[in-house]
């Protein structure tokens, strides 16, 4: 038999399990704090190994109507861990009564419900529960608020990757390509472009070579999904690497230092030619200048140190940039720097 994940982990004391029967009358009660300390200890009974199946329909019944943002992110932790088939693989029939419930939060009018709700989407793998729900996900693409679209988007791409997708969302890329396209929320266009890099990658390069001269303006979130694309693309078609050299380029003069430090590294993976080595020790160097934090430091000291191993040549003419981090009270900073320069 084969083990599942386990995507939550809570201790709980076994010696002091609260009985069903219990939890069974707090749930059916009217008081909501109640609600929320009986549903805790359903789920640590749950995660246990206690399945307690009794307490299903009594959830179904007086936990799915309730209001309450805690009652009903327990209640999604809840439907998540519970056994959704049986030992044949099929989907248990109670299993259908959920799906109203998932429905009518996709359409709530609260923007934080509606959120939830599509998150925990990502972390279903039954067809038969997503399917009927696929029209609500795909018009939270629209929703005024954009904790709703890009939460959208996540459930559409992990719809679209499970072996069913392609039958239950098969205009899935079309649709985020579109949505793409028209979206200026900074994270739903990062969750969009990771959509079609991990599941139409010819559309993501696409996307990218038609904004190129834009990219500069893009936030940090979808530049570093950008280098991420670039590095799976050229693993592949080394032929490629010049064009992409030149986008990773042009990301050294992103805002963000945690993009600028990724070109680095790109640019070192990608290429041994002496521009794109120089290019990035100057980067390191600059950062390493730059940066406050004694232990990013560090890390950039150790990002140069590996440059002088393969690259000594081209690493003596940045002797003295390197130097001016010298000005740093840190003693095991200071030595580490004395040392990479003089040996």
């Amino acid at each position: 038999m084969m083990e599942k994940s386990c995507t939550l982990l809570v201790h709980f004391d076994k010696g002091t399990p609260a009985l069903a029967n219990e939890i069974k009358e707090a749930l059916e009660g009217n008081d909501v704090e109640l609600k929320i300390e009986a549903l805790k200890k359903a789920i640590m009974l749950l995660l246990n190994g206690d399945t307690i199946p009794q307490l299903f329909i009594t959830i179904i019944r007086y936990v799915l109507p309730s209001e309450d943002h805690t009652v009903q992110k327990l209640l999604l932790l809840y439907l998540e861990i519970i056994e959704k088939t049986d030992s044949k693989g099929k989907i248990l029939p109670e299993m259908i009564l959920i799906c109203q419930n998932l429905r009518n939060n996709l359409q709530h009018p609260n923007e934080y419900i509606r959120g939830v709700t599509l998150r925990f989407l990502c972390r279903l793998n039954e067809a038969e529960i997503i399917e009927p729900l696929i029209p609500s996900i795909l018009a939270n693409l629209e929703h005024r608020h954009p904790f709703v679209r890009r939460n959208a988007v996540m459930a559409i791409m992990f719809v679209y990757r499970l072996p069913q997708g392609e039958t239950l969302l098969d205009s899935a890329p079309e649709i985020i390509d579109r949505f793409l396209a028209s979206e200026q929320d900074p994270s739903s266009k990062r969750n969009a472009f990771l959509m079609l890099f991990n599941c139409a990658q010819d559309r993501a390069v696409n996307y990218l070579f038609t904004h190129i001269g834009r990219i500069i303006e893009w936030g940090e979130q979808l530049q570093m999904v950008v280098l991420e694309l670039i590095k799976k693309v050229c693993r592949v078609n080394k032929g490629e690497k010049s064009k992409y050299i030149k986008i990773i380029i042009s990301l050294l003069d992103a805002p963000s230092s945690a993009v600028v430090y990724e070109c680095a590294g790109t640019l070192v993976s990608l290429s041994s030619a002496p521009t794109a080595i120089k290019a990035a020790a100057n980067t390191y160097s600059q950062l390493l200048l730059s940066q406050s934090d004694n232990n990013v430091k560090l890390i950039l000291l150790d990002r140069i140190s590996e440059l002088k191993a393969s690259h000594r040549e081209i690493m003596v003419e940045l002797v003295m940039d390197v130097l001016r981090a010298l000005s740093s009270p840190n003693v095991i900073l200071g030595g580490r720097l004395l040392i990479l320069c003089l040996i």
